[in-house]
């Protein structure tokens, strides 16, 4: 059935695309997209292929009579490498060549909508918050798309009602409602482990199973909707903006496990429930030029509603009768205090067509609470040659201390040397390697094993 829906969706797409093709002159549709393949190998052992991805994206842009919008962007893509098992996965196709559809936005836009200052939108819509570099602690109202955690900054698209009130050319009002509140996806691939959190057992248990149980909340306006305001301005050659948030952390935590022994060796089960916790997010940024330096600096404020707590019932491994105060631990996960993440950051052209960008951030999009906030140091340094068609970046990636007390210790380091070349007007390649070092707890450092050089193909129309 899932196949069916998905084959019913691309003939649509393709009836749809070809009428408004056919359409195009007369009624000054806009069609435009990318190809894009992405692939990547690891540089160890026997060069194990870590990521294939080709992605066609499709770009429908088409005005009415000055007055409304439709927008579309879809993802076609072969993505990932067969996951063959038996023999009955060779009769299907979709084990064999995985592919998917992906909607990434289709909305309408109505201008001048009951008062000639008003804009909205209705429809799915990527609602882009922020004025970082990718790097955006107020951009919470869309889900995060976290497949590829090398791609900063993705999200994916929702269901939504959004308007812009303006009232003059340097001051507005943004606002959106949520109905449908939907979580972050996690990383795939070689990347599936990166933002699990490591577990400590005590002493002689070994963890053999490990299952766990998330509470979605209820599809109602009061348990699932997700609101925010945003007032901008521009002055004094500066945009600035201040917002409110009120929605859920994309991310589960976890509020329950539960231990049961397995064996006389010490081997355990462990099961685990998670829930998304509603959250106020307070945010500030502003971005513009000093002297020829672009700067930007953006921050948010978290306010859980709740104290979440994470129950550890250990009842099962104690002989009956022991007292509840040694078989239950209740641990205090995320307390009810505010926490302020943030991002500054500055680039620069100089004259020779070099280009340099810095950013540091206070805290990843996995981490909650002043005590679990970690540096991180992003640079990028690049230089054109031959009428900028070749670019090479000698500089690229970033630094991360998670303990400055144990610094070497806790830290990871990234580097991403890249060569690119515009082979036509629209089209691409580059040439880049990711190499990741560090030790302790950080997402990153955890990626040592997966050094890998990369392959990209963009190509415009």
């Amino acid at each position: 059935m899932k196949h069916t829906n998905l084959i019913f969706a691309i003939l649509l797409l393709l009836i749809i695309s070809t009428n408004i093709a056919n359409a195009q002159e007369d009624n000054k549709v806009k069609l435009s997209g990318k190809f894009l393949t992405d692939q990547r190998f690891l540089i160890k052992d026997q060069n194990d292929w870590a990521w294939n991805e080709n992605r066609l994206t499709l770009k429908f842009d088409k005005k009415i009579s000055g007055n409304s919008k439709f927008y579309s962007e879809v993802w076609l893509r072969n993505f990932g490498l067969s996951n063959i098992n038996s023999s009955n996965d060779l009769y299907n196709k979709g084990i064999i060549d995985p592919y998917n559809l992906e909607v990434r936005e289709a909305y309408v836009q109505l201008y001048s909508f009951l008062n000639e200052n008003l804009d909205i939108k209705i429809g799915r819509q990527r609602i882009v918050w922020g004025t970082a570099d990718k790097l955006n602690p107020t951009d919470n109202l869309n889900p995060y798309d976290l497949e590829d955690i090398l791609d900063f900054g993705r999200h994916r698209s929702s269901d939504a009602i959004s308007f812009d009130y303006y009232f003059n050319s340097e001051f507005s009002l943004h606002g959106a409602f949520i109905p449908f509140f939907q979580p972050a996806n996690m990383p795939v691939g070689i990347f599936a482990n990166a933002l699990n959190p490591s577990m400590k057992l005590p002493e002689g248990m070994i963890l053999m199973g490990l299952n766990d149980k998330i509470n979605m909340p209820e599809y109602n306006l009061a348990e699932s909707s997700t609101a925010g305001m945003k007032f901008k301005a521009f002055a004094a050659g500066f945009d600035f903006s201040l917002s409110y948030l009120w929605g859920r952390d994309g991310m589960p935590i976890a509020t329950y496990n539960t231990f049961t022994s397995v064996d006389i060796l010490g081997g355990i089960n462990i099961n685990t429930d998670l829930a998304f916790y509603r959250t106020h997010i307070i945010g500030a940024d502003l971005a513009g030029s000093l002297g020829g330096v672009g700067v930007w600096a953006e921050a948010a404020l978290f306010l859980p509603d709740n104290q979440i707590n994470m129950k550890t019932d250990l009842s099962a491994l104690y002989p009956q009768g022991t007292p509840t105060e040694m078989t239950i631990i209740d641990t205090i996960v995320l307390k009810k205090e505010a926490y302020v993440k943030f991002t500054v950051g500055a680039d620069y052209n100089f004259s020779d067509g070099s280009y340099l960008n810095f950013q540091y951030m206070h805290g990843f999009v996995n981490e909650r609470g002043n005590d679990n906030l970690n540096d991180y140091f992003f640079i990028r340094f690049e230089k054109k040659f031959f009428e900028e068609k070749l670019k090479i970046v000698p500089i690229g990636g970033g630094f991360i201390v998670s303990k400055w007390d144990d610094m070497n210790n806790n830290y990871a380091l990234i580097y991403v040397p890249e060569i690119s070349y515009m082979a036509t007007d629209n089209a691409e390649i580059i040439l880049s390697s990711v190499i990741f070092n560090g030790k302790g707890d950080n997402i990153f450092a955890n990626l040592s094993d997966y050094n890998m050089s990369m392959f990209k193909l963009k190509y415009s129309f």
